[in-house]
């Protein structure tokens, strides 16, 4: 009866072959290799370090006044494109967290539905077919996979050990330049767990200003730094606003994974384009959210607390792979450790892909990680496993017993 629908579907999605294939993406895979490992093994713990997402709940103030909140009449309806009170706070947090002064609450901040939708909607605004988003790789696919569907296309930027894992912007074609319209950056970032410097934000915006591309900078993690590296935005660069906007998140830095609430700020003409596109997505997040959201931006000190546990974690962990025989560095921010992958066993087995190494973890160790094949062979550890202070060590301990003995060769 309904069989008409299988030729309907939009190209952009798979067009008549939406749904046939048996292709599995990486994450399907990693889901289902771990409950085959579970299933097979159900006497050992699985060693979960690919979750994305911090394992704490937000502090309990925070869930109090959404608690609170939602019970009142005038919180009820649409919040369109934000509460004033909501963009206000998100500008001191700018001022007070990275030094970004003088940003207008009106024009130069908006809020979003979590940086996600945010990174969704702006190729709306911005490319026609043909236009070229330029996108760091590994990285997050969003903005990318919607410039596609707009009908542009995604010219991926390597992120390589050698140059700190920040895009080399001279490597990039005079042609590709010229149709470039939106550059994505992201940092600190995932998966490689690097910072950004002044001094390549810097070139960043003589590049946009160079071949008149509007920069997005992914700032989900900028909350999220340790041994003394102190939170750097775009923002913060002379003449960034000119060129761009950087754009954060409530997730990571307080622990509202599932709340999905962030904030845009920056170019105001960058900024008007959004809010118009935004019109056509949404109604605004709700407003018992924003208000909690609010005490959180003008509570920054709830993030030392995030940012010791991950220092503490990300100091173990580093110590355990390095004894093993990763040649792991700790990362100055975010939550993710990134390690190249052996080339394979002394017994005869090779791992030609990260993925391979990744389902050799779940498989035999049940430990599961992330894998990224897109600049050389690598896995993503998180270091938001769900555990307590006191047992974070034995997970720790556990992980090594699991692979000291291994014999990797790399």
């Amino acid at each position: 009866m309904s069989s008409y629908i299988q030729n309907l579907f939009a190209a952009r999605i798979g067009g008549r072959q939406f749904g046939q294939d048996e292709i599995l993406y990486k994450f399907e895979k990693i889901k289902q290799a771990k409950r085959e490992a579970v299933r097979l093994n159900p006497h050992i713990i699985l060693l979960d370090f690919g979750v994305g997402e911090p394992d704490w709940m937000a502090d309990e103030p925070v869930i109090n006044i959404l608690a609170d909140e939602a019970s009142k009449w005038e919180n009820r309806g649409y919040a369109d494109n934000g509460s004033l009170a909501f963009k206000e706070a998100a500008a001191m947090y700018m001022e007070s967290t990275f030094g970004v002064r003088e940003l207008d609450p009106l024009t130069e901040i908006n809020h979003c539905i979590g940086s996600k939708s945010a990174l969704a909607q702006l190729p709306a605004a911005f490319i026609n077919e043909g236009d070229i988003t330029l996108r760091t790789a590994p990285g997050y696919e969003i903005i990318g996979t919607h410039t596609e569907w707009m009908g542009g296309e995604v010219y991926l930027l390597p992120l390589l050990a050698e140059n700190q894992f920040l895009p080399n912007l001279s490597s990039i074609p005079e042609n590709i330049k010229k149709r470039a319209k939106l550059l994505y950056l992201n940092y600190p970032n995932n998966p490689t767990g690097a910072t950004a410097t002044k001094a390549f934000y810097e070139e960043v915006v003589q590049f946009a200003r160079d071949n008149q591309v509007i920069v997005v900078s992914d700032e989900a993690y900028s909350g999220l730094t340790f041994d003394n590296e102190l939170p750097l935005s775009f923002l913060s660069i002379q003449g960034a606003k000119e060129v761009g906007i950087s754009i954060h998140s409530l997730s990571k830095a307080f622990n509202m994974t599932g709340w999905r609430l962030g904030f845009i700020a920056g170019n105001e003409r960058i900024i008007h384009a959004i809010k118009a596109v935004k019109d056509n997505y949404d109604s605004g997040q709700f407003m018992a959210i924003q208000k909690a959201g609010v005490y959180c931006l003008n509570h920054p000190e709830i993030t030392k607390a995030t940012n010791a546990k991950y220092s503490r974690r990300h100091d173990l962990l580093t110590n355990v792979l390095n004894g093993i025989g990763f040649k792991a560095v700790k990362p100055k921010g975010s939550f993710f450790q990134y390690v190249e992958a052996p080339r394979g066993l002394k017994a005869g087995i090779t791992f030609n892909t990260a993925e391979d190494f990744s389902q050799y973890l779940i498989t035999d160790k049940l430990i599961s990680t992330v894998p990224w094949d897109d600049a050389g062979k690598y896995i993503r550890f998180s270091v938001t496993y769900t555990a307590t202070i006191e047992q974070e060590v034995a997970v720790m301990e556990e992980l090594k017993s699991r692979l000291c003995h291994v014999p990797f060769i790399w």
